[in-house]
């Protein structure tokens, strides 16, 4: 699980939105190979963007690093500042949804 919080100075939020694009298309192809499994804005009390949750699919931190937050927007736009790596398991029944 990635927790990422991003800056605190006046420019941050004006970081996010201009790399908001280029994350949001790498996320969505990391999502159709099946390495990001979930992700959410998240958001202080008056509705901003303060930082991002994602759940991913990576057989290492190595990897994640090397595949992913080497080159994620977000990271080399200096958005988030904190990156935390929980990690976790996820049971299958998560990474392949059933359709209802």
């Amino acid at each position: 699980m990635i927790t990422a919080y991003d800056g605190t100075d006046g420019e941050a939020a004006l970081r996010r939105s201009n790399a908001r694009e280029a994350h949001l298309a790498g996320v969505k192809q990391l999502q159709k190979e099946r390495k990001h499994l979930y992700g959410a804005a998240l958001l202080d009390d008056e509705g901003q963007m303060t930082g991002s949750m994602l759940l991913v699919d990576y057989p290492s931190k190595e990897a994640l690093h090397n595949e992913w937050l080497n080159s994620e927007p977000y990271v080399i736009g200096n958005v988030w500042e904190t990156i935390e790596i929980t990690p976790c398991i996820v049971p299958d029944f998560f990474k392949n949804p059933v359709s209802i």
